[in-house]
């Protein structure tokens, strides 16, 4: 498989439309046709459902959509990478990380590394922490900013200084926004939107304990507060978040009781070359830690 003819085939399947898709990559209809069915012959494999006005993936046309994107990925990241190696320190971090309150100590962060060497970029990638750890391990992504618990076994690591703690998210209209916190006993038999990681559950069922059992889940979130917010709002369940956050004035942010609160790292790949900005943020990150914490491993 060639890359040019990867790119063809992730514009077709966005625009779902060969003509829209051939006046986007400069070519003809017949010519990407032609690539298109080459494609397909060389995989043996239906890559498309053709319609009257639009086509489709098929179960194997989606397969190759989330391959040939990381391809890529990994392709674009190592031309930037070779280019810039003899030149000043420029090109790009790649860093996943969650919804949490440490995002503001990494921000910082950045925001000074950026100080001192001004061409090197940034580019965020939102997720929880198990997708953020796997696009790790396949070299997409170069830090990750995990929330516990998670695995770090296999990486290099710097805690963050702040404690996530994790909040009852209600309606102002809730009979228990008024309440200075809340108990696993109050929130027995109701409707509650839980985070979807296996381990946060997990965290979470502990702090419940026998009440675990009595809870309605109609939805779980893997991330997004917006998302959360939204189901709050229109009644769907009390949403629970570790996000210290200006809510809506018609939303209320009550604390667990006990306080339900976990740490979160900032990890990077071990016994592994880097690139040299990202193993210059990688010391970056280890001095700036000894500012606010003395929990540093390698």
């Amino acid at each position: 498989m060639e890359l040019r003819v990867l790119r063809y085939f992730l514009t077709v399947a966005m625009e779902e439309n060969i003509t829209h898709a051939a006046e986007i990559l400069h070519v003809t209809q017949p010519t990407l046709s032609r690539q298109l069915a080459q494609l397909e012959e060389e995989l043996g494999v239906t890559l498309f459902r053709r319609g009257n006005h639009r086509i489709t993936l098929t179960e194997e046309g989606q397969l190759l959509r989330r391959r040939a994107r990381e391809i890529l990925e990994l392709t674009d990241k190592a031309e930037e990478e070779l280019t810039h190696m003899d030149q000043v320190v420029t090109g790009t971090i790649a860093i996943g990380c969650g919804e949490a309150r440490s995002i503001r100590c990494l921000a910082d962060t950045m925001a000074a590394f950026r100080k001192k060497y001004p061409r090197v970029s940034f580019e965020i990638y939102s997720a929880i922490a198990d997708d953020v750890s796997a696009r790790m391990d396949r070299g997409l992504l170069d830090f990750g900013l995990l929330m516990e618990p998670v695995d770090i076994s296999k990486y290099n690591f710097v805690h963050m200084p702040h404690k996530e703690r994790y909040r009852l998210l209600v309606r102002k209209d809730d009979p228990m926004a008024d309440k200075e916190a809340v108990t696993p006993e109050d929130l027995e038999g109701m409707d509650i939107i839980m985070p979807r990681r296996l381990s946060v559950r997990n965290v979470f069922e502990n702090w419940f304990g026998p009440i675990y059992g009595t809870l309605k889940l109609p939805a779980t979130i893997n991330l997004s507060l917006y998302n959360t917010i939204a189901m709050v709002r229109a009644g769907v369940g009390k949403g629970i978040t570790p996000l210290d956050a200006d809510f809506p004035p018609d939303l209320q942010a009550i604390p667990l009781e006990p306080v339900l609160a976990v740490g979160s790292v900032i990890a990077w790949k071990k016994n592994q070359q880097q690139p040299r900005p990202v193993s210059l943020f990688a010391e970056f990150l280890q001095e700036r830690a000894k500012e606010y914490t003395s929990g540093i491993s390698k």
